[in-house]
């Protein structure tokens, strides 16, 4: 197998690691930190969250092969992710509470 041939592969590859798993996660952590952020009854709130994140997922695939590259994909949506995650956690801290 050629070099050339290697690299759509490979490519294709981490197009499918940010799209399925990772698209999954940052959506995962972005419904927990608008879950914690938004203001409203809880339980309201988390609905709302949970809606988004639908649309977060399916957002997140669509970028990870719309990218210039895969790794973009999979850097972008990791940034995206971490980003979610200091919210949630900077709101944990803040509160106490999980």
């Amino acid at each position: 197998m050629t070099a050339a041939r290697s690299r759509p592969r490979g490519d294709m590859i981490l197009r499918i690691i940010a799209a399925v798993p990772l698209g999954y996660a940052v959506a995962s952590l972005w419904a927990m930190a608008l879950a914690r952020w938004l203001p409203g009854d809880p339980s309201q709130v988390t609905i709302v969250a949970t809606l988004a994140a639908f649309a977060l997922c399916a957002l997140a695939a669509m970028w990870a092969f719309a990218a210039r590259s895969g790794a973009r994909a999979l850097w972008t949506l990791a940034l995206l992710g971490a980003i979610a995650a200091v919210l949630t956690w900077v709101s944990v801290d803040a509160t106490g509470r999980l």
